[in-house]
């Protein structure tokens, strides 16, 4: 069992105290270093993910090798909840973004205290139905808008994930997030800071004014946070 996991990811922090007690007893902890690579396309989920301090990114991958991010899933919430109506295969590459803990447990576990628990079972049902949401954002985003207005939500998204204005990431990440080349990455973070929006370092952005982020930033990044709101209230209590 890991040492007070409700503090840390918010999806188990919402659990009434039997239910917390039940899933926590059946957790154990994980370091997750940046890179790390979960799942790919079609393999087996077996094992499911609450990040505390990491972020884990979903890649919908090309055939020529390109890939972009459509969804981000930080400590909020979860990888893997959907194995509690059976097995499942991953639709998509896992990859940790930003590296730090996690708590993890078997699939089949997870799913016998689903049974055990309606609480868990509603709560992974309505997580569910916010990350295909954040998805359905991530089309419609990536098609729509610009570089820098996604390269805004972006930003925002893990900094709300992590709760911190500094973001570790490499240049080259960012072109895999955002699904453009290096180059376009270092002119637009460039153009953020010569508006004295961020900092950026090699491998870390610091958020310097994040009511100004939120301005340049596209309309999903609230849209988003908003279905968390709605279908996960204790996310962002």
């Amino acid at each position: 069992m890991m040492s007070s996991p409700r503090l840390k990811n918010r999806l188990i922090g919402s659990l009434p105290p039997e239910d917390f007690a039940l899933l926590s007893a059946q957790l154990s902890p994980v370091d997750m270093e940046k890179g790390r690579l979960l799942f790919e396309p079609g393999d087996p989920i077996e094992t499911v993910y609450f990040p505390h301090d990491c972020v884990i990114s979903l890649l919908t991958l090309m055939n020529n090798g390109a890939a972009i991010e459509s969804v981000t899933i930080g400590r909020e919430g979860a990888f893997g909840l959907m194995t509690a109506l059976g097995p499942r295969t991953a639709l998509s590459r896992a990859v940790i973004q930003i590296p730090g803990s996690a708590s993890r447990i078997s699939a089949a576990a997870f799913k016998e205290c689903c049974r055990r628990s309606p609480a868990l079972m509603s709560l992974a049902d309505r997580h569910t139905d916010a990350l295909f949401g954040h998805a359905v954002h991530s089309v419609a985003c990536n098609a729509l808008h610009s570089v820098e207005a996604r390269f805004g939500r972006w930003l925002l998204t893990c900094r709300d994930r992590i709760d911190s204005d500094t973001v570790s990431l490499t240049q080259e990440f960012l072109a895999d997030m955002l699904g453009v080349q290096r180059t376009t990455v270092t002119a637009v973070a460039g153009g953020l800071q010569a508006k004295g929006l961020i900092r950026y370092r090699r491998g870390v952005v610091d958020i310097l004014d994040r009511p100004g982020l939120e301005a340049v930033a596209c309309e999903c990044y609230g849209s988003v946070r908003g279905l968390y709101e709605r279908l996960l209230p204790a996310s962002f209590a």
